[in-house]
């Protein structure tokens, strides 16, 4: 019976000591940031629309935490996030036809301008595939035999 009562004792204290916390964390105020993103073609700078903004929180040990999500951009290659907490956010861009673009960036300010430049894809090699043929040169020139010489 007594070990009972020191159960419900130590349960009591853990729950006073967790709610304590708590509220002392509640007290803060926590910071949030607007957030208003522009994707761009790299090359003309012209909008880039229905893009893919996906966004992922970041721990304090740099790893992505679970989360995040995905915005469209419109038709002048814009998005917006409002209410986003203060801290590390990584930043994902795809779009069909060009190069997946990724970045992490510190919110810290409350208003925040994010412009995104999109490259096309370069070329890719293949181990799989021939070169193409190169045009063949002219023979290497050739020495006429030597004269014999008198003896």
């Amino acid at each position: 019976m007594r070990s009972l009562h020191q159960l419900g004792y130590l349960m009591g204290m853990l729950f006073v000591l967790a709610f304590g916390f708590a509220s002392d964390q509640g007290c803060e105020a926590q910071q949030s940031t607007n957030v208003r993103f522009t994707v761009l073609k790299d090359d003309n700078n012209k909008p880039v629309r229905n893009a893919s903004v996906i966004l992922h929180p970041v721990g304090k040990d740099g790893k992505q935490s679970r989360g995040g999500f995905q915005l469209k951009t419109d038709n002048e290659g814009k998005t917006a996030s409002e209410g986003l907490p203060y801290g590390l956010l990584r930043i994902q861009v795809l779009a069909p036809g060009f190069q997946t673009f990724g970045e992490d960036y510190d919110l810290n300010k409350p208003e925040l301008d994010i412009q995104i430049r999109l490259k096309r894809p370069k070329e890719q090699l293949s181990v799989y595939e021939k070169p193409a043929a190169k045009p063949e040169s002219a023979p290497p020139p050739t020495t006429p035999p030597a004269e014999p010489k008198p003896q």
